[in-house]
């Protein structure tokens, strides 16, 4: 793995610093080492007053956005059953208002001139015959063509469903803009399988990585723990040499959603990437 290359392949997910406001956003990137930024959209919708001018301030700090993200109204990450109920499109009380939410993301996203923009999709149920399949089906089909329309692929976050499973959905689905946002530690946060084997079996469709780690829960049906990354049970040198193998050259964006030191954390990360791709 070169070195030089996995650097400059290196972003921030803007979430994880926890930014009040752009300059807030700035300062810690700069502290953090790294001048790119996968940039989460729903601030800039939902407070233009202190957001709106995000990406010129960003462009003038030499701050690149490699990607944008959204998130569904009315989330509960309390526990994998509230999430299961709560997540993405899948509930029917939220879905009016995430459309709304939606439609004005993608228009923000086309304005930014962004290429990719990530979420989660929610629950994909197992069995093409469960009526909720449909229903996912047809509401990403609504979502994936609007963004089609911008000129903008969309990447799915992994971890909530099985690799294989994700892949059929993905091959039933069949719209070319819409891939997959891969993330090895939400595969261990979920207990939904080997990241590295996962890897391989959704590799046609992969178009970005959050690069975060985790360790197994141990009591089923609960949450796994999300740790510094190098600390937790990811192989990150079979990862990379999975990502090399199977030709992914993409970008490469540090998460970290857990703690109260994000900056130090996500430096961490940083320098334990680089001692590793030398």
């Amino acid at each position: 793995m070169n070195a030089g290359n996995v650097a400059g392949r290196l972003a921030v997910c803007s979430w994880s610093l926890q930014p009040t406001d752009p300059q807030e956003l700035i300062i810690k990137l700069r502290a953090v080492g790294i001048p790119r930024v996968q940039l989460a959209l729903d601030p800039l919708r939902e407070q233009p007053a202190v957001w709106g001018r995000a990406a010129e301030a960003l462009r003038a700090a030499g701050i690149t956005i490699v990607s944008g993200m959204f998130g569904c109204v009315g989330e509960d990450y309390t526990t994998l059953e509230t999430i299961r109920r709560t997540g993405g499109l899948v509930p029917d009380q939220t879905w009016p208002q995430n459309w709304q939410n939606i439609q004005a993301t993608a228009a923000l996203a086309q304005s930014l001139g962004l290429k990719l923009v990530t979420f989660h999709a929610g629950f994909l149920p197992h069995d093409a015959a469960d009526p909720g399949f449909a229903k996912l089906k047809s509401r990403l089909e609504q979502v994936a063509d609007l963004f089609a329309a911008r000129g903008i692929a969309l990447g799915l976050e992994t971890g909530q469903e099985t690799a294989a499973a994700l892949r059929q959905f993905l091959e039933t689905l069949a719209r070319s803009n819409v891939g997959v946002n891969f993330d090895p530690a939400n595969m261990i946060l979920y207990d939904k399988g080997n990241p590295i084997e996962a890897l391989r079996v959704l590799a046609p469709w992969i178009r970005q990585v959050h690069l975060k780690d985790a360790r197994r829960t141990r009591v089923p049906g609960t949450w796994g723990e999300e740790v510094v990354l190098g600390t937790g049970e990811v192989d990150w040198p079979s990862f990379f040499r999975t990502l090399a193998g199977i030709g992914f050259g993409g970008d490469l964006c540090i998460e970290r959603e857990a703690g109260n030191q994000r900056v130090a954390d996500i430096r961490a990360a940083r320098e334990f990437v680089e001692r590793l791709s030398r």
